[in-house]
């Protein structure tokens, strides 16, 4: 048997593990970066219900105040 044959039993398992789970975080934290600032250039989703209101108010089907009411029941 070699003479440093003893340094890689469980020490060097453990190094080995304690590496590998570096470098997962590592990855894992750059992928969460990246996902991160990608959408940080997105605009976030119309509500469907104001896109409905606005349609409604658009067409003539409310008035203004009847508008401005209902955007803010439900902003609230």
């Amino acid at each position: 048997m070699h003479p440093v044959w003893w340094m890689w039993g469980a020490w060097g398992i453990g190094m080995m593990l304690v590496m590998l789970a570096f470098w997962a975080l590592v990855i894992a934290g750059l992928v969460l970066g990246i996902r991160w600032l990608v959408r940080q250039g997105w605009e976030p989703r119309a509500d469907p219900a104001l896109e409905i209101l606005r349609q409604r108010y658009a067409r003539g089907e409310i008035n203004r105040e009847e508008f401005e009411a209902k955007k803010r029941d439900l902003a609230s």
